[in-house]
């Protein structure tokens, strides 16, 4: 049991309940005292009760939300990349598999969805082109 982590986090939605993790009573079991609760989107960090926060918890704490921000980065463009995929696929769909009923089913929702992502897509990309051409450090196009 030795090999146990200290501390233990909950995900939740908006982060985690944050756990310290303890075998040291007479029947080895597990015990997992909660002493903070973590939210990842605004940082905060709010004890547990009456539990004062020692600098080891805040130090174990503020590195697993630096981890956990990386991770649900990672993420989310690994979510982009499959909708592309998805793209591709519900295209080939489309053309090869639909019944008329199923493109009736689907197309309004699909051409606003599409409309109002490529809406924004070329207005960040003209953000980007100006202010690419802003700088002074970069060659002109």
């Amino acid at each position: 049991m030795s090999d146990l982590p200290e501390f233990y986090f909950r995900i939740r939605e908006n982060g985690a309940a944050v756990f310290r993790v303890s075998t040291e009573n007479r029947q080895r079991r597990i015990e997992m005292d909660e002493i903070a609760v973590v939210n990842i989107r605004n940082g905060n960090v709010k004890p547990h009760g009456d539990h004062v926060l020692t600098a080891e918890e805040k130090a174990v704490i503020a590195e697993w939300m630096r981890e956990r921000r990386a991770v649900l980065a990672d993420r989310d463009i690994d979510d982009i990349h499959r909708a592309v995929d998805y793209l591709n696929l519900t295209t080939h769909w489309a053309q090869s598999r639909a019944s008329d009923a199923d493109l009736e089913d689907v197309t309004d929702r699909l051409l606003l969805a599409m409309h109002d992502l490529r809406s924004v897509l070329v207005r960040k990309k003209a953000d980007r082109i100006i202010a690419g051409s802003k700088r002074p450090d970069q060659p002109a196009r």
